[in-house]
């Protein structure tokens, strides 16, 4: 332990960020088309750490020229991720690890252990493959290959079953009833015009009806939450084609997203819709929609696989933020009393977004898969991860933080400068090995 209560290997000058923070780069930051998803190639493991500082993570490319101006995201073509980068360009370790992907994708019984290993360095762009590691990590695929294709059938015709259900409007359902009723009456020779009798006029399938199991009654208190992610839906990722626009392709994308989150809610009565969780749809949504197997349709089950792993409570959110605080104080304790003692800057100012948005709003798009391929990665699910990530975010800029005030500390935590992402990771993963002790 150094002094205030550092550890050594954090007294390395790799720990600090050279990022300016003008609004610039902050905006560069922001959009996805801008920068491919690890401007350098990720660092290779050190061997463990023993009472030596470790040497920086090697970079065997040069800094790559300052991005180009801001532009919007170009629409996907099949098979391929809008912004990501031509393969021929990826460093050899990114090709070696595509090829190892590619292996254990090609086996009869996927080895999720091997494959959580490998994605969790990040899955290499340009072969397509994102969309299938992540069903197979989320579960929603079967390990069995021979199994997918029965597999995605049962969960199609599910998926049509939940529209049926939870998407029909109550006209929809009184006309259908009418219908019945109209043939009913026929095969029973009453003689009926096509109009319900007044005794097939029920309570529940009148519009002003009150009653908890009627159709109408459920259909205006929908009304306000349908309310809510429409609005949300047409605010996600404005600057990206995929999700904004008026072309057809964004207004049907638009629709899927907005049909999947309607579903969520129904499925889920005990926390039905939150704000925010388009932003958390939108990396799922994208990725698999750009699935080269047009079979491989997506479904928005992974609430079982996924959501279910995360709190949504008031103290479920201020239970990890305190996680948070502490993973700081024992991996950095003068940066942590800087913050919450000196300058008083709480974690929930900051942390609140990152955590409950799993940090979809603070890198570019592409990036953001890329941190995704680590939470997704984690066998108990992604919150120590995403915790050690934003644990590591703080070490990247400590030297700025310490020399900083309430204001320009929270200015700097509320809008984080451009990274690396991989050398982010880097950083987040020795936390999971190192003790401040």
């Amino acid at each position: 332990m150094g002094k205030k209560g550092v550890p050594e290997w954090l007294n390395s000058s790799i720990w600090s960020s050279s990022t300016s923070s003008s609004a610039a780069t902050v905006a560069a930051a922001s959009h996805p088309a801008d920068r491919s998803p690890r401007s350098l190639p990720p660092p290779k493991p050190e061997p463990p750490v023993q009472a030596v500082i470790p040497e920086p993570p090697p970079s065997p490319r040069p800094a790559p020229p300052p991005p180009p101006p801001p532009r919007e995201a170009p629409r996907p073509s099949s098979g391929t991720l809008s912004g990501d980068p031509n393969p021929s360009r990826l460093s050899e370790e990114d090709v070696s690890r595509q090829s190892q992907l590619l292996s254990e994708l090609s086996k009869k019984v996927i080895n999720i252990e091997e494959l959580r290993r490998l994605a969790s360095q990040g899955i290499p762009d340009g072969a397509g493959i994102r969309s299938t590691i992540w069903k197979l990590l989320l579960g929603y695929l079967p390990r069995n290959r021979e199994l997918w294709g029965q597999e995605l059938d049962r969960k199609r015709v599910q998926y049509n079953d939940f529209r049926e259900e939870f998407l029909v409007n109550p006209s929809e359902v009184a006309r259908r009833m009418e219908e019945s009723c109209c043939q009913k009456n026929e095969e029973l020779g009453s003689g009926g015009h096509g109009f319900l009798t007044r005794s097939g006029i029920t309570h529940d399938e009148h519009p002003l009806s009150l009653g908890k199991t009627s159709v109408w009654n459920q259909f205006f208190k929908d009304a306000e939450i349908i309310e809510q992610i429409d609005r949300d839906v047409k605010r996600t990722h404005p600057d990206m084609q995929f999700f904004n626009g008026d072309s057809s392709f964004a207004v049907s994308n638009q629709e899927v997203m907005r049909r999947i989150l309607i579903i969520f809610a129904k499925l889920n009565p005990g926390i039905r819709y939150v704000q925010g969780m388009n932003e958390i749809l939108a990396p799922l949504f994208y990725v698999f929609k750009n699935d080269p197997e047009a079979n491989n349709a997506l479904l928005s089950a992974f609430r079982d696989n996924f959501c279910q792993k995360l709190d949504n409570s008031v103290v479920g959110i201020r239970s990890t933020i305190s996680k948070l605080s502490e993973l700081l104080k024992k991996h950095d304790e003068e940066l942590w009393r800087h913050l919450e003692v000196t300058t008083k800057v709480n974690p929930q100012f900051y942390a609140f977004r990152w955590i409950t948005l799993l940090l979809t709003q603070e890198f570019n798009f592409a990036d953001s898969l890329h941190i995704w391929d680590t939470l997704l990665s984690d066998p108990e699910g992604p919150q120590e991860t995403l915790l050690r990530i934003c644990c590591a975010m703080l070490i990247l800029v400590r030297r700025r933080l310490l020399a900083g005030d309430f204001t320009s500390n929270l200015k700097l935590l509320q809008n984080y400068p451009s990274t690396n992402i991989s050398h982010l990771l880097y950083v987040a993963n020795k936390l999971r090995g190192s003790s401040a002790g």
